[in-house]
């Protein structure tokens, strides 16, 4: 990886003012960016297992249409229950609120990732700072082949979960959200996509890795678009778009010719 590293440092706590009260909240670019498709997530009690049937309904669609690959462009995250965010500000209705997330850093805002949700989605919180959310997995381990590694472990455990982008929970994931879950379980804050969890990370040489490492990948002159955890030199457990899967597979060809770096989180 060349260039110059990003600011993005682990979280300190922010203030926040409002807490994510349903199960989960798709983080929009505008409030006029859900299709009709996605009226079963924006709803005020959102069913998120409707929206889903309702997306795979048409899977044949592209990008312009009303399938899961119609989530580029409008969909930049999401938040799960009880995750804290601090109200920027709501649109003229009320009915959407623009949001920024401490616990997804990002380079496009220094106290998270930010974005729209629907307004209902979001309960007062009491004042509070939000630093790192609580680990929930032990740390302790790591074997030749990943297994006893955590994040290894983790991201086995959702191997067959179809793609999803912008997914951040077992609902499904994309490449960098299975990361973030993860490194999240491990009760760290890191960046949420790609290119910032590269700059976020700290390089390893590439005949360097090892188990809970991370690999990543850019075509030439353009920016990281996919990173995947390393399960052993040449191996990876990830979520693939192109699969449409999340998957454990050695490096292809195709990876291999777009490998451009490695990198380690931290651990707890």
């Amino acid at each position: 990886m060349t260039g110059v590293r990003s600011p993005l440092v682990a979280a300190t706590p922010v203030a926040t003012s409002h807490l994510v009260r349903v199960p989960v909240t798709t983080v929009w670019t505008a409030p006029d960016s859900p299709r009709p498709v996605d009226a079963a997530i924006v709803a005020d009690e959102p069913d998120a297992a409707a929206w889903l049937a309702a997306l795979d309904a048409n899977a044949g669609d592209d990008e312009s249409g009303n399938g899961r690959l119609g989530l580029h462009g409008r969909v930049e995250t999401q938040l799960l229950a009880g995750e804290p965010v601090v109200l920027t500000g709501t649109d003229t209705t009320g009915t959407w609120s623009h949001v920024v997330a401490p616990w997804q850093l990002s380079p496009k805002d220094e106290r998270g990732y930010p974005g729209w949700v629907p307004t209902a989605h979001l309960v007062a919180a009491a004042a509070r700072s939000a630093g790192v959310p609580r680990a929930q997995i032990d740390a302790s381990g790591s074997s030749p082949d990943g297994g006893g590694h955590p994040a290894v472990e983790e991201a086995r455990r959702h191997v067959g979960l179809p793609y999803l982008w912008s997914g951040i929970s077992t609902l499904g994931f994309d490449c960098s959200g299975l990361v973030l879950h993860t490194w999240r379980l491990l009760g760290v804050v890191v960046a949420r996509d790609a290119y910032a969890q590269a700059d976020f990370a700290a390089p390893v040489e590439l005949d360097a890795v090892r188990p809970g490492d991370l690999y990543f990948f850019a075509r030439p002159g353009r920016r990281i678009h996919h990173v995947g955890i390393v399960v052993r030199p040449g191996r990876m457990v990830h979520a693939s778009e192109t699969g449409g899967v999340l998957v454990e597979e050695d490096l292809t060809a195709d990876r291999v010719a777009t490998l451009v770096a490695a990198g380690r989180l931290p651990m707890p």
